[in-house]
This record gives structure tokens, sequence and C-alpha cells, in this order.
């Protein structure tokens, strides 16, 4: 053997397999043989030690900077935020279970400081994209709750007519630029938003949300490539819950630290703590002011979703007891037990909150019970083109 093909071999996991004689399998590849447990899964894989995605890390990096403290009325403007998103996803789980909302529905559970966070920081001539799971988004950018509730229902009244329903919420009024089915097909509009407004030479930002299964797809690397060579004003939050469906982190990503991926096209990139609301707001706040002067930016936000992918998922591919410790740093409850030790909230105010939540979300379902269905006679609209031809 030549010293170069030495090299190869060393370099290649699948070549010392071979050569050690284990043949050519890798830690995560399925062998029903080695256990017999593994072939009765429904998800990708068995999960090798590693690629499970773990308890939560502890390491934060929040780029170096302070964190929100001590207005009273900011800090219980986030906290009813997040109270406000968590009611409507708890209302909308019921509501599927009643078959009231049909399809596909992504809850954002676990993950509402991500979307209060970042929102407080932009301005009314911002933009957003969102993913398919943009429930918290749309809430949070100020979408009023009786248009999304009749979005999930149909109803023509809904944010989009009631032809996008869960995944595809549109308001263009709070320049909202819709959730995308596909992963990481929002990533491409963005950069188209943040092109046509440096052409125009208007100081706006726009946001892009994603999830961490979008780094493994070419629009990922396509859109951050374009908008760190153009320095065009748009700031990449993703969303980093750990797992693309059911397959880990690890799993699927030979690097798994994701500013490493996002660095390497030469713009600068962020990770913070997706459970601490005001860690999120103040580094969104700071990220905003550094694209709207300097070009784009990479943030991730370490969280987690606490219910399933989505409403047919039976979360074969973590443990339960994974999901309690990370349901120990609950962003709703760790932020309201925070604030009342800092003095900043009483038992009166949470409950005012949790009740205010509670009456638009009632609210929402009766507008979206109300609400019509578009007439038959209107279903070719906004598919064909409505003028006769030349």
């Amino acid at each position: 053997m030549s010293r170069g093909d030495a090299r190869t071999r060393a370099r290649d996991p699948r070549l010392r397999a071979l050569a050690s004689g284990r043949g050519g399998r890798t830690e995560g590849d399925r062998d029903p043989r080695r256990d017999p447990e593994d072939a009765k899964r429904k998800d990708h894989a068995p999960a090798a030690p590693r690629a499970r995605a773990g308890a939560p890390r502890r390491r934060y990096f929040d780029a170096g900077i302070g964190r929100l403290s001590g207005e009273r009325a900011r800090e219980q403007q986030l906290l009813a935020g997040m109270i406000r998103i968590r009611r409507f996803e708890e209302k909308c789980a019921e509501l599927y279970g009643q078959q009231k909302i049909r399809g596909f529905l992504h809850l954002y559970i676990g993950q509402e400081a991500v979307a209060v966070g970042v929102m407080a920081a932009l301005e009314p001539d911002d933009a957003i994209v969102g993913t398919y799971r943009e429930h918290g988004h749309a809430l949070a950018r100020g979408i009023a709750a009786g248009a999304v509730m009749a979005e999930m229902y149909g109803k023509r009244e809904g944010a989009s007519g009631g032809r996008g329903g869960s995944m595809h919420i549109f308001d263009t009024a709070k320049r909202f630029y819709g959730g995308n089915a596909i992963v990481a097909g929002g990533l491409p509009l963005a950069v188209g938003l943040a092109l046509a407004d440096k052409l125009q030479n208007r100081p706006r930002v726009t946001v892009c949300f994603f999830g961490e299964g979008a780094i493994a797809e070419g629009e990922f690397h396509e859109s951050l490539n374009l908008a760190a060579l153009w320095k065009l004003p748009v700031l990449f939050v993703c969303e980093n819950n750990l797992y693309a469906m059911g397959t880990a982190l690890a799993r699927s990503e030979s690097e798994t630290n994701l500013c490493v991926k996002a660095a390497s096209y030469e713009l600068p990139a962020w990770s913070v703590d997706g459970m601490d609301v005001r860690a999120v707001a103040e580094t969104a706040r700071r990220a905003v002011v550094a694209v709207r002067e300097d070009g784009p930016l990479f943030l991730e936000a370490r969280t987690y979703r606490f219910r399933a992918h989505s409403m047919f998922d039976a979360q074969l591919y973590r443990p339960k007891s994974e999901v309690e410790e990370w349901k120990k740093r609950d962003p709703i409850a760790g932020f309201a037990a925070r604030l009342r030790a800092e003095g900043l909230l009483d038992d009166a105010e949470l409950a005012g909150f949790e009740a205010a939540a509670d009456a638009e979300v009632a609210s929402a379902v009766e507008f979206a019970e109300n609400g019509s269905w578009e007439p038959v006679e209107d279903l070719a609209r906004h598919v064909y083109c409505e003028r006769e031809a030349p």
C-alpha cells in the first residue's frame, strides 16, 4: 500500500472500518442483528450514543454582551408575549384533536423566547420570513390572533384568505412574508427582500427564521454566500432545537458548531441561549443594529421544542427524560420566576397576563368559528391569470 492510500484510509471512517474487519458500517447505521429493538423503530435509524441531542448544554456564547434588566414595562411585555403564544398553541393542539384544525400542525411550544426576543428588536418596516413552525413568529409580529386562527380553520377571514393554513401565514401590512413548507425555502426569499431594499436605499432589515435542519440544504449555503457577497441587510436566525424532524444534529452534520459553518462565509456568527428571552432580546437588538450598518449576520438560538415535530410524530427518536430535563428550563416559567425575584412582577400581574391571553385566544376561536368558507366560484382565483389572452 502506498503512503497516499494509507493517508486516505486514515481519514475515511468507512475505510478504517473495513480495514479493521468491522465492515462498512458506521455507528449510526441500523443493524437489526445487533439490537432487535432497532428493527421496530419507525424513525430513521437507531441512535448512536453521541447522536442523541442530550441534556441542555449550559455553555452559550452570547456575543459577549450584557442583558436587559430593570425596566418593568419592557420586561413584562416580553413575558406577556411568550404567554400569549403558549396559550394560543395549546388551544391549537386541543382544536386539532377536535378536528377543527386539519392537515399539518407544527407547534412552537418551548421556543417562544426566540420569536418574542427577536421581534422586540425590529422596526415596523423591517421584513420577516418564517418557517413552517411560524405561528409564534406571526403572533409576536402583531398579526391578530383571530386572523391566524381563522387561517388555521381555512376560513376566508384568515391571514392568507384560508388558503395557506398553518404553514403559510402571510401579511404584507406587517411585512410578514409567510412561513414555508420547504426546509430552507425561506432563505432565498429573505435574500431577495434584502436585495430589493438595498437597491432602493431603504434602511430596512429582513429577518429570516429557520431550523438547524436547513443547514444541510443548498439554499442555506447559497443564501449566506450571496448575502455576504453583496453585504445585504439580512439577519439569519437559526432556531436550533436539536432535531430536524427525527434526526439529531450529530447524525446529519459532521460539524455541529453551526457558527463555524456560517462564519465560513465571512459574516459574523453569534450564538445565544434561546431559552432566555432577555438574552435573545438584547442579542437581537445589537444584531439588528449591526445588520443595518454592516450587512448580514448569523444568529443561532439554542432552544428546544417541548411538543412533537408535528401532530403525527410518535417521538421515538428522543427519550421522555430528555424532554423533561429541558422543561426545567421553560422560558416562561423561568423568566417569570426571575422577574418575581427582581421585584419586577407580582402574582396579580402574572394572573392578568394569563387571563388576557386566555381571553384573546377564546375570541380568536370564536372569530374563526364564525368565519365564512370561500365560495366554490372563487377557487380558481389567484391561480390562473384573470385577464383574457391577447
